[in-house]
C-alpha cells in the first residue's frame, strides 16, 4: 500500500509498505478521508517527542471496512466508519470508570512515544490507504455526511469533550483563546449552549472574521488590544464566567486566566508547550478552577449527530482537498503557517 512516512523529522516519503493484517477484535479500513492535525504538524520537527521517525502519522480519519479480524461483531467489509484517536483497554481502571481517554497504557493512532533508550509506543496512522484499528473505537458514518466530514469528527469530538468538563449554563460569557480549528469547533458548540457573549481572541483577522461568522458574538485581536480590557467592557466590567485556552503556550494561558471573573473555569485544551508559567496568585486569590482537557471520553456519536444535522459545521474550516502523493508539499506550507490555511484533507 502507499504510505506517506516520516522518514526523518522533517521529511516525508511516499512508500510502498505492507498491508496491515488486521487481529482477532480488529478492523481494516480503506482510508478515503485523513485531516492533517496541528499536533501532526508540531511534531513532524521531532519538538513535541510524539512523532518519532519512521512514522505513519494521521488519526483524523474515515473510510471503508475491507477486512475484519476474526471476532469482530456487528461490523461488515463495506461499513462506512470513523473512528476514536486513543486505543484503549476495555478493563483498564479509568476506562471502566468512563475515563478511557485517561486509561493506562493508552494509545494514540499515528503516534509513536518509544525509543531505544524510553519506552513507549508506536502506532501506525492514516495517512496510508489502510489502517487497522479496534473494533471498539469504530463509529458508523451517517448516510448524509461524507468522508471528509467523518474526518473531520475527531477535533469536533475534541472540542465537545472540553465544554462538557466546563461548567456552562444558558446565558454564560466565554472567552477562547485561540481561534484555530479546535477553538472554532468551541465557538460553534458554545453557540448551541446558548452562551452569550462568545469572545474570540487570536492574532489573526481572517480567522477572527471566520470565528464571529461561526458564532463568535465579539472578535479582540491581541496584537492590537488591550485584551482584559475590552473583555471586562464586555462583561460589565467583571470577566468571562468560563474560558478556553486551544494554543498551549504561556501568553495565552495568562490571557486565558486574565480574562474570566473571580469564581470562573478556565479549560485548558492547547498542550504545544510541555510547561508555562503559572500567575499563581491570580488563580488563588480570584479562586479560579483550572481544567485541564485531553482528547475525547465518548462524545463522538454527538459530534457526528451535529455535523449530520448542520448544526456543527465542519465545510467552514476545509481549506483544501488533496492527494495523498502531495502531503509532504501540504505539510511544508502548514508548517510555515502559510495564511488562510487551516485544515487540509488528504485522500489516500
Amino acid at each position: 500500500m502507499k504510505a506517506l512516512v516520516l522518514t526523518e523529522y522533517n521529511h516525508f516519503e511516499l512508500q510502498d509498505l505492507d498491508r496491515p493484517t488486521p487481529g482477532p477484535n480488529e478492523v481494516l479500513v480503506r482510508v478515503q478521508a485523513v485531516g492533517i492535525c496541528g499536533s501532526d504538524v508540531h511534531g513532524m520537527d521531532g519538538s513535541s517527542g510524539r512523532r518519532i521517525p519512521p512514522m505513519v502519522m494521521g488519526h483524523e480519519a474515515s473510510g471503508i471496512i475491507a477486512e475484519v479480524g476474526s471476532d469482530v461483531r456487528d461490523w461488515a467489509v463495506g461499513d462506512r466508519v470513523t473512528f476514536d484517536s486513543t486505543v484503549y483497554a476495555l478493563d483498564d481502571w479509568y476506562s471502566r470508570r468512563g475515563q478511557y481517554n485517561l486509561s493506562d497504557g493508552r494509545e494514540v493512532v499515528g503516534v509513536s512515544t518509544g525509543t531505544p533508550e524510553r519506552p513507549g509506543f508506536k502506532r501506525q496512522g492514516a495517512f496510508a490507504e489502510f489502517v487497522t484499528v479496534p473494533q471498539h473505537i469504530l463509529y458508523a458514518i451517517p448516510d448524509n455526511v461524507s468522508f471528509t466530514q467523518a474526518a473531520l469528527v475527531e477535533p469536533v469530538a475534541v472540542a465537545l469533550h472540553a465544554l462538557s468538563l466546563t461548567p456552562v449554563q444558558v446565558n454564560d460569557s466565554a472567552a477562547v483563546v485561540g481561534a484555530g480549528m479546535i477553538g472554532l469547533f468551541i465557538i460553534q458548540a458554545l453557540k448551541l449552549a446558548g452562551c452569550y457573549p462568545i469572545i474570540a481572541i487570536d492574532l489573526d483577522d481572517d480567522r477572527l472574521a471566520l470565528a464571529q461568522k461561526l458564532g463568535a458574538t465579539h472578535v479582540i485581536n491581541a496584537k492590537t488590544a488591550d485584551v482584559p480590557q475590552q473583555v471586562q467592557a464586555l462583561t460589565h466590567g467583571r470577566g468571562t464566567d468560563v474560558s478556553f485556552e486551544v494554543v498551549g503556550a504561556g501568553p495565552t494561558v495568562k490571557t486565558a486566566i486574565d480574562c474570566v471573573r473571580k469564581g470562573a473555569t478556565v479549560t485548558l485544551v492547547g498542550n504545544l508547550a510541555p510547561t508555562v508559567e503559572l500567575p499563581l496568585q491570580a488563580v488563588v486569590t480570584r479562586q479560579l478552577r483550572l481544567q485541564g482537557s485531553c482528547a475525547i471520553n465518548g462524545e463522538y456519536e454527538a459530534a457526528l449527530a451535529l455535523i449530520s444535522s448542520g448544526r456543527i459545521n465542519v465545510e467552514a474550516i476545509l481549506s483544501a482537498e488533496v492527494p495523498l502523493a502531495e502531503g509532504a508539499d501540504w505539510f511544508r506550507r502548514l508548517y510555515a503557517k502559510e495564511k488562510g490555511l487551516i485544515k487540509v484533507v488528504l485522500k489516500p
